[in-house]
């Protein structure tokens, strides 16, 4: 598949990577053409990534990842473009993480929006899916990396799209029974609230390595 990625940090360049590696076409996309980071990691990644800009990414994917933070992420689609973007799966995996200058962190938006909402409403003609964006990205593309059934999270409104993601989770190493939908969008306030909890047990564990394990009585 051709995949676009909005994003050249450590998410970006990790699922790039990953892709790369599962056999699929990705574009890394940046704000502006000649960004050193999508350079370098395009010359490692060999004749399966390439660098570009978002528009150029947008364009390319079959399906595109939104991989920015979470407070740029409706800017890095106004750039990629909608009508690039129109008819197609839009993975969000950003949180809206704000951080003050002694290091105590907010989410912006937070109760009552999400970024998957309104990345949403800022693409209608799009199938916005949220997911991934409640483990470190290092166990996004290795769960075994934690013993034990854990869960991941995906919410949207378009119940073909979830599948879409939910297959390539399955690429990951999600298999799909423990992939779990929590219904439409909205859902991703929830699970974008749950990162100033995973910031606390990030600081307990001294390490990411660790995740959500749901358990019900049925």
């Amino acid at each position: 598949m051709r995949i676009g990625i909005l994003g050249t940090g450590t998410v970006g360049q990790t699922l790039g990577s990953k892709l790369v590696a599962l056999g699929h076409e990705v574009v890394l996309g940046s704000r502006s053409k000649g960004n050193d980071a999508a350079a370098d990691w395009a010359e490692r990644s060999g004749q399966g990534g390439r660098a570009g800009t978002f528009a150029e990414a947008a364009e390319f994917g079959e399906l595109v990842i939104v991989a920015t933070s979470g407070t740029v992420a409706l800017s890095a689609v106004d750039l990629a473009g909608s009508e690039h973007l129109a008819g197609k799966t839009v993975l969000d995996v950003s949180n809206p993480l704000v951080f003050s200058p002694t290091g105590e962190m907010t989410l912006d938006p937070v109760n009552t929006d999400s970024v998957g909402e309104q990345l949403q409403r800022a693409l209608p003609e799009s199938r916005v899916v949220k997911a991934l964006n409640t483990v470190t990205v290092t166990v996004m593309v290795d769960p075994d990396r934690i013993p034990g059934e854990h869960q991941l999270f995906v919410a949207g409104e378009n119940a073909e799209a979830k599948a879409q993601v939910t297959a390539l989770l399955g690429e990951f190493g999600w298999p799909a029974g423990r992939v779990l939908d929590l219904g439409g969008i909205e859902a991703a306030r929830g699970t974008e609230m749950l990162m100033p909890f995973w910031m606390t047990l990030m600081r307990h564990f001294g390490h990411a390595d660790f995740n959500y394990a749901i358990r019900t009585a049925n």
